[in-house]
């Protein structure tokens, strides 16, 4: 994510939780630019929230309080949302920023978290897809990492074996 600036507003999104507690909150709060005509563009990966990736131009509705919440995607961005959980030694931090850093040099970047020992990558168009799910598959095979799609696109899908 770029700075926060005045134009940064949370979009705040709905989820289903499952019966094992994932994700671990209903509700996933995400910045994004105003674009002042009832629609925002993220502006961070989400966590949680499937279907949606950075860069997404969403409509959103005000409720009585003033809150915005996300109503549909009005406009894709082609970016992909793909979310690690760390295994290698125990998601520490070191091994977060290992993770950020390998993917970073494919195109990717995004953020880790350390509570659920997390990446969340958030993947451009213009990344190397075949590489990266290469090696998304390859560390899963190692044990390094258990990783899923957020949200991904018809150009990463083609990877697929």
């Amino acid at each position: 994510m770029t700075s926060v600036t005045d134009d940064h507003v949370k979009v705040h999104f709905r989820m289903d939780v499952d019966e094992e507690g994932w994700p671990p909150a209903s509700v996933e709060s995400l910045w994004a630019i105003d674009l002042g005509d009832g629609t925002v563009r993220l502006d961070n990966t989400p966590w949680f929230v499937r279907g949606v990736a950075s860069d997404d131009i969403i409509r959103v509705e005000l409720d009585e309080g003033g809150v915005r919440w996300a109503a549909e995607t009005v406009q894709a961005s082609q970016n992909c949302t793909i979310r690690l959980i760390v295994l290698k030694d125990g998601g520490s931090a070191a091994a977060r920023q290992s993770v950020l850093d390998v993917f970073h040099r494919l195109g990717a970047t995004g953020e880790g978290i350390e509570q659920f020992r997390m990446v969340a990558l958030d993947v451009p168009p213009d990344a190397d897809l075949r590489q990266l799910r290469r090696l998304l598959e390859h560390g899963a095979a190692k044990g390094w990492w258990h990783w899923e799609e957020g949200c991904v696109t018809e150009a990463w899908r083609s990877t697929a074996a």
